[in-house]
């Protein structure tokens, strides 16, 4: 059987450059044969002597190569080990390094920038919670304001101070008429400015007034409001020696307003009819009457310093029954501190006054045009008239009672055209 010489040869080696931590492994090229060239022939085809030089030479090849591929092994072995401590220790130095140094360094940016951005949202949010707070104080200041100014609208508002300021705290020390003493001792200040400095009165006759007792007080009657009969008090009080204790009758629609009713009983005006007058002189009291009544504060400014009627000459029967004397009182410039130029009574009815004035300056300057103007003013106490001689009985006597009552209105018309006669001036007297 003759031998395969194929399966003796050895196998070609494919040797792959390797790699150290030094650099690439070289492997030694096998030594040509000395004095021949490796294509010869010779070596080729062997011949003579020559075949066991080349055994020899490929021997010496193997041997070389087992002994380098035992030290490849090694050499590789040794330089995987040496490679993975260095890979291992530069990883661990860098690992180290990075996570001491640039984690700190990302953790302190990552906390300044967390710490700018909530600072941010913070100022946010409060900058939002401070205009929502604004917002709502300014909402809640508006509707504060609009409920104020809803409150000093409201006539309502007006008489509760008004309440307060004459009832509420001194109420048992209000009179049966509803006069407040202290109220009355607060607003005295601003009637005697009235009287001695806007409208300067000057009063003549004071002494015709008895010193004690009762007695019938009856004036002419103008200036749309009834502040002639504020004027005649306080004259009294100013004036005379020992009178203190005039009181007024208002008309009875006055009571229905919602602030000057309440008002004028607390500064002692007292409800205009017969009994509360009877009452009032039994007492021993001074009683202001104005007999034109609403026709006399309502007259027309052409129609100034003329005397209304009297009615039915009521005060005539009082001094009659109360035996009261009656002084005649002239009041000259009430007519000019309101001139009435028409009068509106359709409208006057939807609101239950028996007019409404319309003056130079009302309504054309709204409230403005309620102030007074500044006329001079003159008040002339008449000599008593006594008609107690009459007595009661004369009370039936209508022609008498309507005789004496003229009488008493030429009186206070001859004084009002004495008055007139003496003044030079609407304004300065």
């Amino acid at each position: 059987m003759q031998e395969d010489n194929t399966k003796k040869q050895p196998a070609p080696l494919h040797l792959l450059p390797l790699k150290s931590k030094k650099g690439v492994l070289n492997l030694p090229t096998p030594p040509l044969p000395k004095g021949g060239d490796p294509d010869s022939p010779t070596l080729k085809k062997g011949g003579q002597g020559g075949f066991s030089d080349e055994k020899t030479d490929f021997s010496r090849l193997a041997e070389r190569l087992e002994k380098k591929i035992g030290r490849i092994e090694t050499e590789f072995r040794d330089s995987i080990t040496l490679l993975n401590r260095d890979i291992r220790d530069l990883l661990h130095q860098k690992n180290v390094a990075f996570d001491e140094k640039t984690v700190q360094a990302e953790l302190n940016a990552l906390y300044g920038q967390l710490e700018a951005r909530m600072q941010k949202t913070v100022e946010e949010l409060s900058r939002r919670e401070a205009g929502k707070r604004e917002d709502k104080d300014a909402v809640r200041v508006i509707k504060d304001k609009t409920a104020q100014l809803t409150r000093l609208l409201s006539l309502d508002f007006y008489k509760s101070v008004l309440g307060r300021l004459t009832s509420a705290e001194h109420e048992e020390e209000v009179d049966p008429f509803g006069m407040d003493y202290r109220l009355v001792e607060k607003i005295k200040p601003l009637f005697d400015f009235l009287y001695s400095k806007y409208w300067r009165v000057s009063v003549t006759g004071i002494a015709n007034i008895p010193n004690e007792g009762k007695a019938l007080i009856v004036a002419n009657h103008s200036g749309t409001m009834p502040y002639d009969g504020a004027m005649i008090k306080t004259a009294i009080l100013n004036e005379h020696p020992k009178r203190k204790d005039a009181r007024f009758l208002v008309e009875d629609f006055v009571y229905h307003m919602p602030i000057l009713g309440t008002f004028m009983y607390r500064i002692g005006g007292v409800r205009a009819c017969p009994e509360n007058a009877e009452l009032l002189l039994n007492a021993g009291h001074l009683v202001i009457v104005f007999p034109e009544g609403v026709k006399g504060i309502g007259k027309l400014y052409r129609e100034r310093y003329k005397l209304q009627r009297f009615g039915r000459g009521g005060f005539i029967k009082l001094c009659m029954k109360t035996g009261a004397p009656l002084v005649p009182v002239g009041v000259v410039g009430a007519e000019e501190i309101h001139p009435i130029m028409m009068k509106s009574n359709i409208l006057a009815k939807t609101i239950g006054v028996p007019y409404i004035p319309i003056t130079p300056t009302f309504p054309l300057l709204g409230l403005l045009g309620c102030v007074p103007l500044p006329s001079k003013w003159f008040i002339h106490f008449g000599e008593p008239i006594r008609l107690d001689s009459y007595g009661p009985k004369a009370m039936d006597d209508e022609l008498l009672v309507h005789k004496l009552s003229e009488k008493v209105r030429m009186n206070i018309q001859e004084i009002i055209f004495d008055l007139l006669r003496k003044r030079r001036s609407v304004w300065l007297g």
